[in-house]
């Protein structure tokens, strides 16, 4: 809560200097400074792109988890059983996960009024979920199996990763911090937003708090809901939590519950695919490159429907990697959170070391905090970093290695050839990065960069529809 807190803040301060679309490697950009800030960009802009793709192929699988855990729950016979090691089984959840990545683009091709008629709808259905296992939840696991002591909740220690006892608690963080990945959402859309300077990061703050303060209370009332070690352990559906839903409010009623939560995950896909889409047509916007002007090109609505299309499209491509091999699909799903997370370090990072007292034009100027928050922000992704790219499980063999570091490594690498085999006048030219670091200083008699200009989406959406 506290570090990535932070982290927010010191993104907020770079965003409001200069709101884009698909901001973050722009950020990397201006925080390297105008000597390196081509190379930085082309880094965090693979990263970035890589890591939004994943996301909407992860968030597509975890709900299609909620859908096939009801066959565990109701105790129907799967041919071959249900498995990661059946290969019937792998293609049931790719079937079912390619389904709802169909639908989550469907509506991101809606009009934008009745797109916000149905995000709203969703909202209120993530609410209710929330406030049934707020209050339902603890009622019916008292009633059932029984809630945890205290004792057992703040005090009770598990290693089930083989791990070294210092190294098993650090893997604690994995979850906790994990839930915090793509808190920068809304600048990715800040070219789309009113007042973006302060709104945009406002979004990403508010972000952060909000799953902070839910997520702290989620976590607490789950561990006095859970089930005691034994019976936990022996659940074997793809997401337990429907099976302890069944558990404690019975078969019928969990079914209600996993509706609303499937829809709901169905929703945040959209969203996530808003993000990413825009990211992709940044990338786009700055450059000459194949595919760009496609790509660049927004409906009469303002909305860039084909960056929406190459995203869908190469998430449904990374889903395929569940027929083959459950594992090489989770390394590859493990990898975006990594990219996300050594993003969220290096912007500080660079602040720290090269660019420390500009942006003083920011509505989230840090001031004296500014030096503090940027090594503090450093340190603690890096730390994150480091157990993300860990082995979760040991003794680390074939099965338990996590791949993600190699994909990661893979995808540094491409950017740096990329840089270095693309011409400086195809992507990101240096006037476009010199404009926009002195625009990003409140120089009023210097204009926004061309590229941005021509392709500003804030003003696309009309007053009455809103952004």
């Amino acid at each position: 809560m506290i570090f990535m807190t932070i982290t927010a803040l010191v993104l907020a301060e770079v965003c409001s200097a200069l709101p884009l679309s698909g901001s973050i490697y722009i950020w990397a950009a201006e925080s390297a400074g105008p000597k390196y800030a081509r190379f930085f960009a082309f880094i965090v802009a693979c990263w970035s792109t890589s890591s939004w793709i994943t996301f909407v192929a992860t968030n597509t699988q975890s709900t299609a988890f909620y859908v096939v855990s009801q066959l565990a729950v109701w105790e129907i016979d799967f041919p071959g059983g249900i498995s990661n090691d059946n290969v019937k089984w792998r293609a049931l959840i790719w079937a079912i996960s390619e389904g709802f990545l169909v639908l989550s683009v469907v509506m991101n091709y809606l009009p934008p009024r009745v797109y916000s008629g149905v995000f709203k709808f969703s909202v209120v259905l993530i609410i209710i979920d929330f406030l049934l296992c707020l209050v339902w939840l603890p009622i019916a696991a008292h009633n059932t199996y029984g809630l945890r002591s205290a004792k057992e909740v703040f005090t009770m220690a598990n290693n089930g990763t083989g791990a070294p006892p210092a190294w098993n608690w650090m893997l604690s963080f994995y979850f906790s911090a994990a839930i915090f990945i793509g808190f920068d959402a809304s600048g990715h859309v800040a070219e789309e937003t009113k007042r973006a300077h302060v709104n945009a990061g406002r979004g990403m703050i508010y972000s952060v708090l909000a799953t902070a303060v839910l997520g702290f209370a989620t976590t607490i009332l789950f561990l006095f809901c859970t089930p005691n070690f034994d019976l936990l352990f022996s659940l074997n559906a793809p997401q337990p939590f429907v099976q302890i839903y069944a558990l404690a409010f019975g078969k019928r009623a969990s079914i209600f519950m996993t509706a609303i939560a499937t829809i709901s995950s169905i929703m945040g896909t959209t969203v996530i695919i808003v993000a990413g889409s825009r990211l992709v047509f940044a990338v786009a916007r700055d450059g000459v490159l194949p595919l760009s002007q496609w790509i660049g090109k927004v409906d009469k609505d303002g909305q860039p429907r084909n960056s929406v299309t190459l995203v869908s499209v190469l998430a449904a491509a990374l889903l395929c990697t569940i027929l083959p091999s459950q594992v090489a699909f989770t390394s590859l799903l493990s990898s975006g959170g990594i990219s996300t997370i050594a993003s969220y370090g290096l912007i500080p990072l660079l602040r720290f070391t090269m660019t420390p007292h500009m942006f003083k034009a920011s509505h989230f100027y840090l001031g004296k905090f500014a030096l503090p928050f940027y090594l503090v922000s450093a340190v603690w992704n890096g730390l994150i970093f480091a157990v993300l790219i860990s082995p979760f499980y040991f003794p680390v063999d074939a099965e338990s290695f996590n791949f993600a570091c190699v994909i990661f490594g893979f995808v540094t690498a491409f950017a740096i050839v990329s840089w270095w085999l693309t011409p400086a006048d195809k992507w990101l030219r240096q006037e476009q990065i010199e404009v926009a670091l002195h625009s990003s200083e409140g120089h009023p008699d210097v204009a926004a960069p061309a590229a941005v200009v021509d392709t500003d989406l804030s003003e696309k959406p009309t007053e009455k529809e809103g952004n």
